[in-house]
């Protein structure tokens, strides 16, 4: 028995979780996956590690932008461009107005696991069904084992598809019509990633870091990832579908032959011919990658007693920015309908000073 379950363990799940359990609650992340961060995602392979989720930050609003700097600060993460560019259909290089961006040279999963200290979090672990006790608790079942999680309130930070169909079976006796239809009204678009590392005798390399594209049917955005690494051995680039190309291959089972089909693109489109043949390629599948109608509050409020609020960076906003608004205002409509105890100023962030 906890005061708080938190479905998810990506940024807008730790960060709520955080403020949480810094209040004095009873606080336990669920997440069904065996790392933490959702699509702030890194991959360890060949010796080295990829971002094939978000691949950097750049920080805009004031509470956020201070929790950037403590990242900086503790060498989570470091500046890595102002310059952004974009490629046009006509073979244009054009830079973008210049904003600092900042990676992790440990990958980006590092901020995750750094918003994660101190808290409870059970790993490879799907909820796949929750039941209200009315006036009092939720209970969580679990896919792999025959425990149960009973909480007096619940978190749902996972995307809006995903949450439909945990909540929806609880039908409209439980949440009344208004709350399902906005968490169906929201829309996602998927992506392919490719991670792909070439021999150390590529040439040449080009000077851009961070190439996005202008209305490509295949291709989004290409980064020179080993850029981001203390002593790269090898050039490593990660690259994005178009939001088009991965619908065309949202049925596909072996997406190897897609990711030859996106390097084989880039390396036409960029004139970088050894761009089609990787020493090594993974392929990774985001089926909720960026929320494309997006709900325009900061969090969705069941009218349920127990509470639940879901959040997420579809609840506002996008990407990891979004993510946190998310996560501190779903930490405090939770708090309001509980305890009402102080939560912690500056979004915790005096937790990790």
């Amino acid at each position: 028995m906890v005061d708080v379950a938190v479905i998810g363990a990506g940024i807008a799940g730790l960060v709520c979780a955080q403020q949480l359990s810094q209040a004095g609650y009873s606080v336990l992340v669920v997440e069904k996956s065996r790392g933490l961060g959702g699509r702030v995602a890194t991959r360890r392979l060949n010796g080295t590690c990829a971002d094939h989720g978000a691949c950097y930050i750049k920080p805009k609003g004031e509470l956020f932008r201070n929790f950037v700097e403590l990242l900086h600060e503790r060498d989570i993460i470091l500046h890595w461009i102002n310059t952004v560019y974009e490629f046009k259909p006509e073979g244009n290089y054009i830079a973008l107005p210049e904003t600092p961006c900042y990676v992790a040279p440990q990958g980006m999963s590092a901020i995750a696991k750094f918003l994660a200290q101190g808290l409870e979090i059970l790993l490879n672990q799907r909820v796949i069904g929750i039941t209200s006790i009315p006036e009092t608790s939720w209970r969580l079942s679990l896919e792999s084992s025959n425990e149960e999680i009973t909480a007096t309130s619940v978190v749902v930070a996972i995307p809006a598809p995903q949450a439909l169909m945990l909540l929806e079976p609880l039908g409209e006796n439980v949440f009344g019509t208004g709350f399902i239809d906005n968490l169906r009204s929201v829309e996602f678009s998927g992506c392919i990633s490719v991670i792909a590392g070439y021999p150390s005798t590529s040439q040449p390399i080009p000077d851009w870091k961070s190439l996005n594209f202008v209305d490509d049917t295949i291709l989004a955005w290409i980064g020179l990832d080993s850029s981001k690494r203390p002593n790269p051995q090898q050039p490593v680039f990660v690259l994005q579908s178009s939001a088009a190309f991965a619908q065309h291959h949202d049925q596909t089972q072996d997406l190897q032959p897609a990711g030859r089909q996106m390097l084989q693109h880039a390396a036409k489109s960029l004139q970088l011919p050894w761009l089609d043949t990787p020493e090594w390629m993974q392929v990774h599948r985001w089926r909720y990658a960026f929320p494309t109608r997006p709900l325009q509050e900061s969090y969705l409020s069941a009218p349920t007693s127990p509470p639940l609020v879901c959040c997420g960076d579809w609840c506002g906003g996008n990407l990891i920015e979004g993510a946190w608004v998310s996560g501190i205002a779903a930490a405090e409509q939770i708090n309001h309908n509980l305890r009402h105890l102080p939560l912690p100023k500056e979004g915790f962030l005096d937790f990790f000073v």
